[in-house]
């Protein structure tokens, strides 16, 4: 079954919250939920299938699952996914819920996520593999890995192996900081940067800086998803799912491959089959950027540059506006938020970028997006085409 084209996204909603003190997750989802159906031109009973990842306490997400969010709602819906990858995870939802629709499965899907980890308790037990005792962390526990620790790791290799300099890596920050400057709700907007602020910055885990790493904000957001003939009769512009692809790989550290692949260099070709597409219909992407480390390595496995390219791609300006892939554009997680999870709200982003509705700098008569996140180190991801 083609189902390239056969579901579209009609409600793109993101939370405006950075701080949500005393306001629960659940709250902010359903805030988030109403919102893109109201922009559908949808209601609550109008939803019969329902896409939440299992919530991390850690993050500020409660626990979540997705029979909750519907209790939470008051709706029963006959089709649901709770997958749980980490940050892509909703991305992979959508690619899911686009197969469910072309199936006659469900016909209205919302996918949501919010957290609050700027507030949330974090004296609760962790279910993290870097720190339990047992289990496949047990042989990395010695070493005392951290999650920043571990993408330092892939920075420090990339350099060893590709000559990448401190100066490339923090361009990354530098231009998704000017990116979201056009954002009113961005984190970090008002607050331009240059390389030597970056590198002046404090060491957190060599070589990346502090400002070589994500903000923490609360935050959330949902989309609604049906098929492209109800689309037609919704209120917005409706953006199709051209293609799909996912990927899993390890999730130790120490299973690293050497020369750095990652899940990408399988999802995106995935993805540009089914769409039919190539990397030059491109207009502008929206790519995971937990730390600067994060979007490069996605640059070269989605094969934007050569392996090894990806610092100089940076530093020649292609993630600009006016670029040959313009990226990130309200900021993204280095700049605006990031709740813990950003992959839905990078799928938000390249949803607004198609309809010409900002908030941040905007791509002009903007067509085709890539949106791609990953969970854990690198450990799974999920590549999305859209177009209109």
């Amino acid at each position: 079954m083609n189902i390239s084209g056969r579901a579209a996204i009609v409600g793109a909603y993101e939370s405006p919250r950075r701080d949500a003190q005393g306001v629960h997750p659940f709250a902010i989802q359903v805030e988030c939920i109403h919102a893109a159906l109201t922009q559908a031109g949808l209601a609550l009973n109008d939803v019969d299938g329902l896409c939440v990842a299992s919530g991390d306490w850690a993050e500020g997400g409660g626990v979540n699952s997705v029979t909750e969010m519907a209790e939470y709602l008051g709706i029963e819906p006959r089709w649901f996914d709770s997958t749980d990858v980490g940050g892509c995870s909703y991305l992979v939802h959508a690619a899911h819920a686009a197969t469910a629709i072309a199936a006659g499965l469900v016909d209205v899907v919302v996918i949501s996520y919010a957290a609050s980890p700027r507030w949330w308790p974090l004296n609760t037990p962790s279910f993290d593999p870097f720190v339990l005792p047992a289990g496949p962390g047990q042989f990395e526990l010695p070493f005392a890995p951290t999650l920043i620790s571990t993408y330092a790791m892939f920075a420090q290799r990339h350099m060893h192996l590709y000559g990448t300099t401190p100066e490339q890596l923090a361009e990354v920050a530098v231009t998704f900081r000017q990116h979201a400057a056009g954002n009113p709700d961005a984190f970090l907007g008002r607050k331009p940067i240059t390389v030597d602020d970056v590198l002046s910055s404090s060491m957190i885990a060599s070589p990346l800086h502090r400002l070589d790493c994500c903000v923490v904000t609360d935050g959330g957001g949902a989309i609604v998803m049906t098929s492209r003939e109800r689309a037609q009769d919704c209120r917005q512009k409706p953006v199709y799912l051209g293609g799909f692809g996912m990927a899993t790989q390890r999730t130790q550290i120490s299973q690293m491959p050497r020369d750095l692949i990652t899940p990408a260099a399988r999802t995106g070709p995935r993805a540009f089959e089914m769409a039919g597409l190539t990397h030059a219909d491109v207009d502008v992407a929206q790519l995971y950027d937990a730390f600067t480390i994060t979007p490069m390595l996605a640059l070269e496995d989605l094969g934007f540059c050569p392996r090894g390219e990806s610092g100089r791609f940076v530093a020649d300006g292609h993630l600009k506006i006016g670029g040959s892939l313009p990226c990130n554009t309200d900021g993204g997680g280095l700049a605006s938020n990031h709740p813990g999870k950003r992959g839905l709200l990078a799928l938000i982003e390249g949803v607004r970028q198609l309809r010409n509705e900002g908030p941040g700098v905007q791509v002009e008569d903007a067509e085709v997006a890539l949106v791609h996140g990953l969970g854990g180190t690198f450990c799974a991801a999920a590549t999305l085409i859209l177009t209109v």
